[in-house]
């Protein structure tokens, strides 16, 4: 999980015509086969293609749901 991701890279993984990836903590996760991330949206509030960490926060849960996706690498600053 080495791989440094920039945030354009991020933002073009949004789950249309590619995987659909999050950010959270600075920690890249692919959601694609997450049933709740189904053309790249979670419940109409999150969009993959994005960095969740400020919203993650005020979820009803926090990023330990994220932790069953695959990690694809770090968010680069």
């Amino acid at each position: 999980m080495d791989k440094a991701i920039t945030k354009e890279e991020l933002r073009k993984h949004d789950g249309t015509k590619s995987p659909a990836w999050v950010a959270v903590d600075g920690i890249v996760y692919d959601v694609s086969k997450s049933f709740h991330w189904i053309h790249g949206k979670h419940q109409n509030e999150h969009w993959s293609g994005a960095d969740l960490t400020s919203a993650i926060k005020n979820a009803p849960h926090d990023a330990k749901v994220l932790e069953r996706f695959p990690k694809v690498g770090r968010l680069q600053d």
